[in-house]
């Protein structure tokens, strides 16, 4: 599956899947190594992790509703920092399991965890830290959280 279909899919998939609240929040995606995300050491490829760790935050964005309120305001996530560490190969057509648990944030930046399962064994994790962006600079996520919770059919 190129890439552009996997993007697809992962939309279509968030689409239907449980809304998630604003703040501390996780998301799961159940993938497969394909024959396009591997290297010529035939496993999954260093930068391909970092472009599932994308996907990822994609179906965070789409369920939490915070995809819908940067198109409205035309804001732009951007990640700033991110560090692998890899500790086991995925080999071609290896199913594995990414998550993505949104851990904290402080004035300017959202905290990351990635981390890639095949089975029971870790086979990566990855810290990320990001920002939302505007045309006036950094969005704080308080203000992000707190737009998010006006807008969100979640906010009780």
């Amino acid at each position: 599956m190129s890439l552009i279909l996997r993007m697809l899919y992962v939309l279509l998939l968030s689409l239907f899947r449980e809304r998630l609240p604003a703040g501390p929040a996780s998301s799961r995606l159940r993938l497969r190594t394909l024959p396009n995300d591997l290297d010529i050491n035939l496993h999954m490829n260093n930068g391909r992790y970092l472009t599932i760790c994308d996907l990822n935050r994609v179906d965070l964005f789409i369920r939490t509703g915070l995809a819908r309120l940067m198109l409205k305001r035309k804001w732009m996530p951007m990640i700033a920092d991110h560090t692998m560490t890899y500790r086991r190969p995925l080999r071609l057509w290896e199913p594995y399991e990414v998550s993505l648990q949104l851990t904290h944030w402080d004035d300017k930046y959202f905290y990351m965890t990635h981390t890639f399962m095949a089975g029971d064994r870790v086979a990566a994790i990855g810290t990320s830290k990001g920002v939302i962006r505007s045309r006036e600079g950094v969005v704080s996520p308080s203000e992000v959280l707190t737009a998010l919770e006006r807008e969100s059919p979640l906010a009780a």
